[in-house]
């Protein structure tokens, strides 16, 4: 396991997917690839709550 620098070390904030120095233009990201990145993780339900499995068979 990896551990990322802390996101201000040395004052300056860092990506939250690599840990390099963010850059501006691609706040709070370093690039467009870890900005991408970011997304993919979002579309692909990376980022969840733990808490039980919905039942499909529910409707709202």
């Amino acid at each position: 396991m990896t551990l990322k620098p802390s996101p201000r070390a040395n004052g300056q904030r860092r990506c939250p997917i690599c840990g390099k120095p963010r850059v501006e233009a691609h706040a709070p990201f370093c690039s467009t690839r870890c900005r991408d990145r970011d997304l993919v993780q979002w579309l692909d339900d990376g980022y969840a709550l733990p808490g039980p499995a919905a039942d499909p068979d529910t409707q709202d």
